[in-house]
């Protein structure tokens, strides 16, 4: 019989909440202020702060951040709004700092 896997998980570091699935991720090239982060195109389990202006590598952007909904850890932000039209395709999506998030049914 065939082994049916469930879809690929992440969850908070700290709780295991799960917060994003593996096929949703856009870009793994991403860089947060302590190192490497996915950006995803869906969250869950999140809740989402105040928007502020943020200069980020690519330019100023309106983010807001995303924390655990259960321990309240912040996990990344979610871009708002971006001011270039080239960076424009990151609008509503979500960036989770790798550090901060874990396999869950992997």
């Amino acid at each position: 019989m065939e082994d049916l896997a469930g879809p690929r998980l992440y969850g908070c570091y700290k709780c295991q909440n799960h917060v994003c699935c593996h096929d949703d991720i856009v870009s793994k090239d991403f860089q947060a202020s302590r190192g490497r982060a996915f950006l995803f195109s869906h969250a869950m389990n999140v809740v989402v702060g105040p928007t502020e202006g943020r200069y980020l590598i690519t330019g100023l952007h309106a983010v807001a951040d995303v924390h655990c909904c259960d321990c309240k850890e912040v996990l990344g932000w979610k871009y708002v709004k971006a001011y270039e039209e080239l960076q424009k395709y990151k609008e509503g999506k979500f960036v989770l700092e790798k550090f901060k998030i874990a396999k869950v049914n992997w």
